[in-house]
């Protein structure tokens, strides 16, 4: 049990954390307007994390990896959700947005390639 709190929680940290550097590094605030560039490599780099971060729930939790990458993938898009409310009819929409629609399925490809390379 602890084994798969641990997985997902630290997939999704390191996820969250991606994120967060991403921003500061740019020094682009995360509910502003933003250039096509900059939006299409934060979603590629969001993408990245996600997989990364679902991938790394699997393995560490060690077993059941693609519900261990669908745990940390709902509280990845819990937090977008939550962000989404909070923001809505306040600044850009588009982080949580794509949060939802791809780095969420992304976090949960991550669990299924953790199996696929297991299984192996």
């Amino acid at each position: 049990m602890l084994r798969s709190i641990v997985g997902v929680v630290t997939g999704y940290v390191v996820f969250a954390a991606s994120g967060f550097a991403w921003f500061q590094i740019a020094g682009q605030p995360p509910h502003a307007e933003a250039s096509v560039p900059f939006m299409v490599g934060f979603v590629a780099y969001g993408v990245a994390f996600a997989l990364f971060g679902g991938y790394l729930s699997a393995w560490i939790a060690g077993r059941r990896p693609v519900t261990h990458a669908a745990a940390m993938a709902a509280i990845l898009a819990l937090g977008a959700i939550a962000s989404l409310m909070a923001t809505f009819g306040k600044g850009a929409i588009w982080t949580q947005i794509c949060a939802l629609a791809l780095m969420t399925p992304a976090a949960v490809a991550g669990g299924w390639l953790r199996q696929r390379v297991a299984r192996g």
